[in-house]
């Protein structure tokens, strides 16, 4: 499998991708590229690399196409020939001795290649000062969690999903109560009234999302950042996955569209449901849902991702969440039970010089 870190042209340095200017930066020699320099110049390279190869036969095997037998693999640094390893998902990472980015680009090919990804919008600058924000004015948060080493671990990801769009007739049917109540004097008269009812019509879904990685722990995350503008996505190229990590799917679509199916079907029913007014109640008897058309797309989608482990003998996993496109946030935030003892003795201490100040005074 080709391990991949993206090169300046200038100086060979590893480039990284911006979100703050949507381009590619050099660290060593401060030199930037667009997209299409950058392919351009990697596209000649290749036609150079392949001139200067000797004409040989060989069998290849593409190993995008295998099964990963254990859950983790090894590969070799580009830059510093040091070992890296990763689990079976991984599709971009970081050097852990260079500290260079690197792409394993036979885990997004093949059957695995993205149709898009969403670049990242929300630079590391600005994803890390929005988490000291929200983490540090919740009171009972242990330090822990927002000192230096934490934020350093503040880290972008590149997660998989399906992105679906369907169309599709539906109708329903049912009954619709309208009811009138009024007095005349020490009279009360109800008037109960009863229709027929029946909504039809053509229903189009855009961009419903759909998580295609297993890890529970990555899901909840995620979902806890939508929506997404998936107007903004591009075509994937794996140079915006410089600087970042990455995870290829592991769910196929085949696997969740049964599913899929029945939530557009609970969406379209209750879009007709909800397009009947009027009536004090309406009963709904009949339902007819029919997809006319079912398009998928696998997409990576960015998140700014904090991770905590407590030290106390349960281990749980805290987190902090960051859209990294429109910086919406979600997390769970651990509790310093030292803080909040120190705290609610100081409340009762308060409380005390209270009573006794009261019973003085009486």
């Amino acid at each position: 499998m080709e391990v991949i870190t993206h090169k300046c042209p200038n100086c060979d340095g590893a480039l990284t991708f911006d979100p703050s200017d949507q381009k590619f930066h050099c660290l060593y020699c401060l030199s930037i590229f667009t997209e299409a320099e950058v392919t351009a110049f990697e596209a000649s390279q290749k036609e150079a690399r392949l001139a200067d190869t000797p004409d040989v036969t060989e069998t290849l095997t593409d190993s995008s196409e295998d099964t990963a037998e254990s859950t983790m693999d090894l590969f070799l640094c580009p830059s510093c020939g040091a070992e890296i390893v990763t689990d079976s998902t991984t599709a971009a990472t970081y050097c852990y001795f260079c500290h260079n980015p690197v792409v394993l680009s036979g885990r997004l090919s093949g059957k695995f290649l993205p149709n898009k990804v969403l670049p990242f919008a929300v630079e590391k600058e600005v994803a890390t000062e929005n988490f000291l924000k929200w983490a540090q004015k919740k009171w009972f948060v242990p330090r822990a969690f927002f000192n230096k080493d934490q934020v350093e671990k503040l880290t972008g990801v590149y997660f998989p999903y399906w992105a679906v769009d369907a169309e599709a007739d539906g109708e329903i049917s049912g009954t619709g109560t309208s009811i009138r109540v009024w007095r005349v004097g020490d009279l009360e008269y109800t008037e109960t009234k009863q229709y027929d009812v029946n909504r039809k019509g053509k229903l189009a879904f855009r961009e419903l999302i759909k998580n295609a990685l297993s890890k529970n722990t990555q899901q909840k995350m995620v979902e806890g950042v939508q929506p997404f503008q998936l107007d903004k996505a591009v075509e994937f190229k794996n140079q915006y996955l410089a600087g970042f990590q990455a995870e290829k799917r592991d769910i196929e679509y085949p696997d969740i569209q049964s599913s899929v199916r029945n939530e557009l079907a609970n969406y379209g029913e209750n879009l007709l449901s909800n397009s009947v007014s009027g009536y004090t109640s309406f009963r709904r008897n009949h339902q007819n849902f029919q997809l006319t058309k079912e398009d998928n797309q696998y997409i990576l989608l960015p998140v700014w991702l904090v991770t905590y482990r407590s030290n106390d003998h349960s281990k749980k996993v805290f987190y902090y969440a960051m859209n990294g496109q429109t910086g919406k946030v979600s997390g769970v935030l651990p509790i310093s039970y030292k803080k909040l003892g120190f705290t609610t003795a100081s409340i009762f201490a308060v409380l005390a010089a209270l009573f006794m100040i009261v019973g003085y005074l009486l």
